[in-house]
């Protein structure tokens, strides 16, 4: 009869264990949902510059040996920074170059930043070089930090001031190139 109640004791001793574990979970789950909900709501999935915004100022050297700066676009121009690992950015990248193949200006409007070590860009500086005037520089360098980029890929379009006129990870979220 010990060996019974005792039995009965340790059972209901775990069971109430348990109850304190699973109301723990679903405490730390409710917060995890509040904070992904505030992320969504706050620009949590911000990729870079939004529209409106300005980009910072940039100074770089495409691997053409053309000089690249904010202060020299030129009309409306389309910027995109891609990462040779990023398995999104070269599912998009056959799209990307034939957009930015019918950009008005042709690749004197068109940026392509490749994040990498100039190495590891190979491939992606051979594809971007017939559609856009290539920089090769490491993760958040100039271009980079001057776009507040998060993520790959990221493409915007931006006027002679450096205005973002639209933004995303995406050919989706831009407007057509006979409307740039």
């Amino acid at each position: 009869m010990v060996y019974l109640t005792t039995a009965v004791i340790l059972v209901g001793v775990i069971g109430m264990l348990n109850l304190v574990f699973t109301f723990g979970v679903v405490k730390r789950l409710r917060e995890h949902t509040a904070e992904l909900t505030e992320l969504r709501e706050h620009g949590g999935d911000q990729i870079m510059l939004r529209a409106g915004a300005t980009a910072g100022q940039f100074r770089a050297v495409a691997t053409d040996g053309t000089a690249v700066a904010r202060d020299e676009l030129s009309g409306r121009t389309l910027v995109s920074f891609f990462s040779p690992g990023c398995v999104p950015c070269q599912e998009r990248m056959p799209a990307f170059l034939a957009y930015a193949a019918a950009m008005p200006g042709g690749r004197d409007q068109v940026i392509a930043v490749v994040a990498a070590e100039p190495d590891d860009a190979a491939a992606s500086v051979a594809a971007l070089s017939a559609v856009a005037r290539v920089v090769v520089e490491p993760d958040h360098g100039p271009l980079g930090t001057a776009f507040a980029v998060q993520g790959f890929p990221a493409i915007c379009v931006v006027d002679a001031d450096g205005v973002i006129i639209a933004s995303g990870t995406t050919l989706d979220e831009l407007p057509s190139p006979a409307l740039v």
